[in-house]
């Protein structure tokens, strides 16, 4: 039996000039960090009847791995070429599509076992550089490599895409007193909202050329960032995140919503410095920096205006950072 897991993440600026259609003409940068939620996955030989057999929301079984509904799994399986039985479970923290990178944190952790099931040992680099392929080039997902980077890496980054398509990783640290810090300030919400990022993405992606100066510019505020996170400037990054936000609002119709931008705005009118949807954007997460004395005032009145507007699954989710990347927690 094998047991992987892979980190979610929170990115805090340069989120989305890590597709293609940009950072190919110009480097993207996102500064990103990894959080105590995690997918698993299970594997375990089946030798026994030889079947293949998935378990997520729902049960498959099938003699072939071409015979599955789940295309992430089915395509995996093929691609990796395992064509002896295999059971495999999937489980999470949190739901999917909240904007923490779950999908590409699921195929991070799912390549790492179905390596190891082959006898494999794959580094980090590999880690992502599989699950990008899986995504991006076998399932032609809208999407780019971020989260699979850092999910894989773990820790505090900054994830540089190159024009020639390499990616660069340097990793961030901060003192462990700004650590716990930094920690306090933030505030992250699910707001019961879900989508798909392809969906959001895929709108992104038509528009870049009319957007490609605020692609370089949302690139480039990463180095800022970074200088400030140094710095040990809290309320400067909030202000980022809230310049980032705005900017992001402008890519396409699809990243906000009505009640995504009253939550917002009623974050900042009780106190919060700055913040930002986490992902592609459309629903999922909120994230914002604030001042620990204001945070019980701007909960309260989240709370009540998500009630108002029938978000009833609505909640603060408390999380902490970490330094781990994708792992291999069991291997016999």
């Amino acid at each position: 039996m094998i047991i992987t897991r892979a980190p979610l993440r929170i990115s805090f600026v340069g989120g989305g000039t890590d597709i293609k259609e940009f950072y190919s003409r110009y480097p993207g940068r996102v500064i990103s960090t990894t959080i105590d939620k995690f997918v698993y996955i299970v594997s375990n030989q089946n030798t026994f009847s030889g079947k293949y057999i998935l378990k997520y929301f729902q049960t498959e079984i099938a003699n072939h791995p071409s015979e599955f509904k789940h295309d992430r799994f089915k395509e995996a399986l093929l691609h990796i070429g395992i064509d002896n039985g295999i059971e495999i479970a999937s489980f999470a923290d949190l739901p999917s599509k909240t904007g923490l990178g779950s999908s590409s944190s699921f195929s991070v952790a799912l390549m790492k076992a179905l390596y190891a099931n082959q006898g494999k040992k794959i580094s980090k680099e590999q880690a992502a550089q599989s699950a990008c392929e899986l995504e991006i080039d076998i399932l032609k997902e809208p999407i780019g490599k971020q989260d699979q980077y850092a999910s894989a890496y773990g820790g505090l980054n900054v994830i540089t895409f190159n024009t020639d398509g390499t990616v660069d990783v340097e990793p961030i640290f901060m003192d462990f007193k700004f650590k716990s810090k930094f920690e306090n300030h933030m505030m992250l919400f699910f707001t019961g909202m879900t989508r798909s990022a392809g969906s959001v993405l895929g709108e992104q992606k038509k528009k870049i050329d009319n957007n490609f100066e605020t692609y370089k510019k949302m690139s480039d505020s990463v180095l800022e960032f970074k200088d400030k996170l140094l710095n040990e400037d809290i309320k400067g990054m909030a202000e980022m995140l809230h310049e980032g936000w705005q900017r992001k609002k402008t890519l396409a119709s699809s990243i906000t919503n009505s009640e995504t931008d009253v939550l917002y705005e009623k974050a900042i009118k009780n106190g919060a410095w700055g913040g930002k949807i986490l992902g592609a954007g459309g629903g999922g997460c909120l994230l914002f920096i604030a001042p620990p004395e204001k945070q019980q005032k701007i909960q309260e009145a989240l709370d009540a205006e998500a009630k108002k507007v029938g978000l009833v699954d609505f909640k603060r989710i408390h999380f902490g950072l970490t330094s781990s990347g994708v792992d291999i927690l069991f291997n016999s």
